[in-house]
């Protein structure tokens, strides 16, 4: 298991993806394989969500990951505890295609087996999301 509080700031979210896939290289899962790639995406889309929409002044964010026999386990946790705004995936062609944001959700939907949210102790929610190890 890996544990990692970060600030939540983009900075933070860009070395939660960096501290993910150097992880996983320490376990056997080489940097650049298909099974890291998505990981990177999905700590990177769960962490910019955490920095960008659940964001709460003076509070972190949090990263764990687990290594189990058959998936990755991926879990962002935040102070915010709108749960049931994270839980939604945009209708289909509700997002405008000439935007660059608004897809987070989408692309964890396809890249991992999957995913769901969580409350946690005291304030906030854990967003996570299983990625299967072939």
């Amino acid at each position: 298991m890996f544990f990692q509080q970060l600030s939540a700031t983009r900075r933070g979210a860009r070395l939660a993806r960096h501290l993910a896939t150097y992880q996983l290289d320490v376990w056997g899962i080489p940097f650049g394989s298909d099974v890291s790639d998505n990981v990177a995406l999905v700590v990177a889309e769960l962490a910019s969500n955490a920095v960008l929409h659940a964001r709460v002044p003076g509070r972190d964010f949090a990263l764990r990951l687990e290594h189990r026999t058959d998936a990755l386990r991926i879990e962002v946790a935040d102070a915010r505890g709108d749960r049931h705004v994270a839980a939604q995936l945009p209708a289909a062609g509700a997002t405008d295609p000439t935007t660059d944001h608004g897809r987070g959700l989408v692309i964890v939907d396809v890249l991992a087996s999957r995913w769901g949210v969580n409350d946690r102790p005291g304030p906030g929610k854990v967003v996570w999301a299983d990625i299967d190890i072939p």
